[in-house]
């Protein structure tokens, strides 16, 4: 069973705004801290935020008060608003467990560019 399926991704001007959807299964939806990690080109995997299942969010420097994280049990879905985007914010975007460094989905790729 494929464990994180991520969608949302497009090329957008910088100052625009994305929403990627991830879905996931039951028990990492409610019971797993999920986050939101990105791989710019020729790099390796950063992770951008994390959100627990009581709701707390943290932020990479990078992005806080411009992403904002959420999760909803309904579809087992987790969320990243993407708002103010800037060019350095180009990458293939994932979620997966918060500290899990493997089993990565395929990603979505998020372009920012003038």
């Amino acid at each position: 069973q494929v464990q994180f399926v991520e969608s949302g991704g497009d090329s957008v001007q910088p100052g625009g705004s994305l929403r990627l959807t991830c879905t996931t299964t039951q028990t990492v939806t409610h019971s797993y801290d999920i986050a939101w990690y990105r791989s710019a080109p020729g790099k390796e995997y950063e992770w951008v935020s994390a959100v627990t299942p009581g709701g707390e969010k943290l932020y990479a420097a990078s992005v806080k008060g411009r992403f904002l994280i959420s999760r909803e049990s309904t579809n087992n879905t987790a969320f990243l608003q993407m708002n103010d985007l800037r060019i350095e914010d180009t990458a293939i975007y994932y979620c997966n467990v918060w500290g899990r460094k493997r089993d990565w989905g395929q990603g979505t790729q998020v372009t920012v560019s003038s």
